[in-house]
């Protein structure tokens, strides 16, 4: 990073930190999708027959369980997601719970069935920081469709705290 930029000095605010991201090209991934269900799809990038997404490398997000209906992920919070005011922002938070909510609903769909979030909900309950440590997510549907399937997500740090909840609608796209 420049340490002057923009006519400012940045020099007295210390070293500059950085994080290192590294990903593999997303369309492996997304071409085996219309191949197999939606569980075996999340099963196989959980036992890491295929990379995940980008996203996941960028917030430190791992899919740590998936079964009919339900998705666990975790994630672990560092420096690079937090607001202006030191805590984690709202949207690393709202990430996952979208995550989780709606591959809870792509773990019922059939092969070659797709899905996109129409709406998301999410109400947070507590403050997080990088000592909050690690973050887990769990999606549950609520209720499978045929159109639009509905879950619900509920995001907790390392004590078991709940810290956010959210809701989901994903319209199911027949390819």
């Amino acid at each position: 990073m420049n340490e002057v930029s923009r006519g400012h000095d940045y020099s007295s605010w210390g070293p500059a930190r950085s994080k290192r991201v590294a990903w593999h090209d997303p369309i492996v991934t997304a071409r085996a999708r219309g191949e197999l269900s939606g569980l075996a799809f999340l099963e196989a990038i959980r036992d890491g027959r295929f990379p995940p997404p980008p996203i996941a490398a960028l917030l430190n997000f791992t899919l740590v369980s998936v079964d009919v209906g339900q998705v666990v992920f975790e994630c672990v919070p560092d420096e690079s997601v937090y607001n202006p005011i030191g805590l984690v922002h709202g949207g690393l938070v709202c990430t996952l719970a979208d995550t989780v909510a709606a591959c809870a609903v792509q773990s019922t769909l059939a092969a070659g069935v797709g899905y996109t979030s129409i709406d998301l909900n999410v109400s947070y309950l507590r403050p997080l920081t990088t000592e909050t440590g690690v973050l887990r997510g769990t999606g549950r549907v609520t209720k499978p469709g045929r159109r639009v399937g509905f879950a619900d997500a509920q995001i907790c740090d390392a004590s078991g705290r709940l810290v956010a909840t959210a809701s989901t609608s994903c319209l199911i796209i027949e390819e």
